[in-house]
């Protein structure tokens, strides 16, 4: 059954079109990577999806679980079941992480402690991202997924930033996001996952379901996650990366 439907979407972000015709359909429970060139439009579709508002439709359709939220606020989606971990999020002055994953959590339940799973406890009084390192604002971002437990998950670049230590750790709390368990296939529950990624690593922890390739701004290709990701690694994407 159709979960998410994106009909010949265009999108322009700071005054230019960077989503020029995107089509593409996610099945329930999928987990779909989506790869491309810098500055194709990757970050920029996730953003469309969640309603993020430094992106702006012009025409197209996204829909998700049989409704039209193309022009939704990002509220409304996040109550529907999306939830999104951004590349670069930004800084929160005056609110702390604490208070901040308290209001996600939820149904406000099941949160307490958690914080040690994800080795931020040290930062449950500081203000969001402020001063956090590249991997600290991952675990931080994964965290407040982990308290929202939406039916759709969005990762941009889960492993872009992160030192070799903190991958693993990463990993298996991306794994037990969408699966429910941090160790092996046997899902307990039925997330679907939507991740942009340049290097495929994610992939050695959550595997992935089928990929898109987004390229200037259109999807250019759709199959099996691997075998693209193989075809990229041999012979690039056929464009300048910049």
């Amino acid at each position: 059954m159709s979960l998410l439907e994106i009909i010949d979407l265009h999108v322009e972000a700071g005054g230019r079109e960077i989503l020029k015709g995107v089509t593409m359909n996610l099945e329930e429970g999928e987990i779909c990577v989506l790869f491309g060139p810098n500055g194709s439009g990757k970050s920029t579709l996730l953003a469309s999806i969640m309603g993020y508002g430094m992106t702006k439709i012009t025409s197209g359709k996204i829909i998700f679980k049989g409704v039209d939220i193309t022009h939704l606020p990002v509220d409304q989606r996040s109550k529907l079941g999306i939830g999104m971990m951004m590349q670069r999020p930004p800084n929160v002055i005056g609110v702390t992480l604490g208070n901040l994953v308290a209001a996600t959590a939820k149904n406000g339940k099941g949160q307490a402690g958690r914080e040690k799973e994800f080795k931020m406890q040290d930062f449950m009084n500081r203000d969001v991202n402020v001063g956090f390192s590249g991997g600290e604002i991952k675990r931080s971002e994964l965290m407040q997924l982990s308290a929202q437990a939406p039916d759709f998950v969005m990762l941009d670049e889960p492993e872009s930033g992160v030192d070799l230590e903190s991958i693993g750790l990463i990993g298996r709390k991306v794994h037990e996001l969408i699966y429910g368990t941090e160790e092996g296939t046997e899902r307990t529950k039925e997330v679907s996952a939507f991740v942009i990624t340049h290097t495929g690593q994610i992939m050695d922890y959550i595997g992935a379901d089928k990929a898109f390739v987004l390229i200037h701004g259109k999807i250019v290709r759709e199959g099996d996650a691997k075998a693209i990701l193989q075809d990229i690694k041999d012979n690039g994407y056929g464009v300048d990366d910049e």
